[in-house]
């Protein structure tokens, strides 16, 4: 069984917002480079995510899970993001595709945004 990792995330017109992103797809590929890591856009940016998850199924990939890279599960996660992977479950049947919960639910997320936020306050370094 081969394993995949789709994060997910909503893209935008400036090709500069999708950096800290990039940046994420590097640090999980360098910490699991036995996995195929794949990021996809939901929109104005390419690949969508039907076109990951076609590239991560011929990779071989029988299992994927999907990570919203949002910071809470809005409209985009509840609805749209559903809809998608209902449509990639009917053009691979052969792969699972799971989804996690939005990143920024994540308690270590919270706690690093706490820490961000706090980050050189009054000369404390969170």
């Amino acid at each position: 069984m081969k394993t995949g990792v789709l994060l997910f995330c909503h893209g935008a017109r400036d090709p500069n917002w999708a950096r800290p992103f990039e940046t994420v797809l590097e640090r999980v590929r360098e910490r699991a480079p036995d996995v195929s890591v794949s990021l996809a856009f939901l929109e104005f940016m390419t690949p969508g995510l039907l076109q990951a998850g076609l590239g991560l199924a011929e990779l071989g990939c029988t299992q994927v899970q999907v990570v919203p890279l949002f910071l809470g599960t809005g409209g985009h996660v509840r609805k749209d993001l559903p809809a998608l992977i209902d449509q990639l479950r009917q053009a691979h049947p052969g792969v699972s595709w799971g989804v996690r919960p939005s990143i920024g639910e994540s308690e270590g997320v919270i706690a690093a945004m706490a820490d961000a936020a706090l980050h050189g306050l009054l000369g404390r370094n969170a």
